[in-house]
């Protein structure tokens, strides 16, 4: 896919003109609700795959055409920026299509909550490996708050997608619980009969394998956390089920932090099949504004990430929303949460131009409400979303998992599938 950036004076109309497609299919690819609501700064798809070529001494477009076994023809559509009397120069950059380009095979996780339409459900399931539903609670007497699920499993197994059965120390308030997470470490009466329930559930409910969720795990139960691991692992594994946990974004082994302390990064990678790292959340709900996933920052963790985990056991977190700060911003204040859609409509809306942070590899988008307050919008686009998909490329990593998939994106499934191919494993 070809990402274009919407410049002043553009048209949906020019634009499929330039490049030789049609109005229709640029709506389509990119989930317009509005074609003639476009704001300077957007990216659009166009449905071109392509390589790059560096012009060298005595290159030709006819040369170059030939060198690749495509025609003139195919090359200009490819180049629009090109002009006749064609003159190229060594060290141009020429674009190629490509076909026929073998794409590394990932494995790509979503989670859902049970309250996902139908619609975006089926939208979304050709692009996944593993379905997480998200997901069952844990008490502290170890049983196990059920959650509508029924619908979504038999939807993913009709799509040859793994249903993931996701669990959390959620506590009555709604966040993550220490006390809980600790209570259930610590006494072993509890915590199997916890894992007795996950195991009929798994069973009932023809589950391909669970998700543990545990988050805010205090460091004097680091190895606990670890042995009740190696605990359940043993015990998925013998009953033919797989075993994947959700890890905070750390950047070294003795990071400091509740949220880090308990995630033993070398013990997950030897204790379970697959590893989620939550790279998301530099900018977060209640924080000051900031790039939601900072490629730098995710890269960072990627990093570490290699040295304690086999990579082909890492699935990179990805983000699926957007937020927006009111500014100045206040301690203790929340952003708004929005979907992506609904961030580039608002930009439209409010007239804003959307800027692109290179530093980041993020959009983003300033605007005042009625009220007069200013407001800062940071959200994801195609050219956030490649330039991260590309390090699952650049660590050898086992794939990407989605946080959520209750919104639909469609850029980003257009630009997963044309970089990847997407395990199906059922």
């Amino acid at each position: 896919m070809l990402i274009y950036t919407i410049k002043p004076g553009d048209s949906l109309y020019s634009i499929a003109k330039k490049y030789g497609i049609s109005v229709q299919k640029l709506i389509d690819l990119n989930q317009l609700e509005n074609p003639n609501q476009l704001s300077v700064g957007q990216d659009i798809l166009i449905p071109i795959e392509r390589i790059t070529h560096v012009v060298m001494s005595g290159d030709s477009l006819y040369s170059i055409a030939m060198q690749h076994s495509i025609t003139v023809n195919e090359l200009l559509a490819i180049n629009p920026e090109l002009k006749s009397p064609y003159i190229i120069m060594p060290g141009q950059i020429i674009n190629i299509p490509a076909t026929n380009v073998n794409k590394p095979k990932i494995e790509v996780n979503g989670y859902a909550y049970p309250t996902i339409s139908a619609t975006v459900l089926q939208q979304t399931l050709p692009y996944l490996t593993y379905l997480s539903i998200f997901s069952y609670k844990v008490t502290a007497q170890g049983e196990l708050v059920a959650i509508e699920d029924d619908g979504l499993i038999a939807a993913a197994r009709r799509a040859k997608v793994a249903p993931i059965m996701a669990i959390t120390n959620t506590g009555a308030t709604g966040g993550f619980d220490s006390d809980l997470v600790g209570a259930l470490l610590n006494n072993m009466a509890v915590q199997d009969r916890m894992i007795e329930n996950i195991m009929i559930t798994l069973a009932k409910k023809e589950y391909y394998g669970l998700n543990v969720d545990f988050e805010y795990i205090k460091a004097e139960n680091k190895e606990k956390y670890n042995e009740f691991l190696m605990k359940i692992g043993n015990r998925l594994r013998k009953d033919g089920y797989i075993l994947m946990t959700a890890v905070a974004p750390k950047l070294s082994a003795d990071q400091k932090g509740t949220l880090y302390e308990a995630h033993d990064y070398p013990a997950h990678g030897k204790l379970v099949d697959r590893v989620i790292i939550m790279t998301y959340e530099w900018g977060y709900l209640y924080g000051p504004p900031l790039a939601i996933a900072p490629v730098k920052e995710v890269e960072k963790v990627i990093k570490y990430a290699v040295t304690e985990i086999p990579s082909k056991k890492i699935l990179m977190g990805m983000p699926n929303y957007a937020y927006d700060w009111k500014l100045p911003f206040i301690k203790g204040s929340a952003a708004k949460v929005l979907t992506i859609s609904a961030a580039q409509r608002q930009a439209y809306t409010v007239g804003a131009k959307i800027q692109y942070n290179e530093n980041s590899q993020a959009p983003f988008y300033e605007y005042y409400d009625e009220t007069g307050t200013q407001h800062i919008v940071w959200f994801d686009n195609a050219r956030s979303t490649k330039a991260r998909l590309e390090l699952v490329n650049d660590y050898s990593l086992g794939g990407v998992s989605y946080w959520t998939i209750n919104q639909f994106f469609k850029q980003n499934w257009l630009l997963l599938d044309s970089m990847f191919d997407i395990k199906k494993l059922l």
